[in-house]
């Protein structure tokens, strides 16, 4: 998908010089793909102190092969 963004040309080169890059559209594909893991690890920080835990689960006797 063709998309025209009016980027700080600043921070492109910051961009491409930091990432190792060759391209602009290369800096900026692994830029979002970046910001996009570190929204979903967030998420799942944020997860941290809510979850139940069972204490009687055994996940060794899960791994078993039969």
């Amino acid at each position: 998908m063709a998309t025209n963004l009016s980027i700080d040309p600043d921070l492109i080169d910051q961009a491409l010089e930091v990432s190792g890059e060759r391209t602009k559209k290369a800096a900026v594909t692994k830029a979002l793909q970046e910001f996009v893991a570190r929204r979903r690890q967030k998420r799942l920080l944020d997860l941290i102190g809510k979850l139940e835990w069972d204490d009687s689960y055994d996940y060794k006797a899960m791994r078993t092969r039969e």
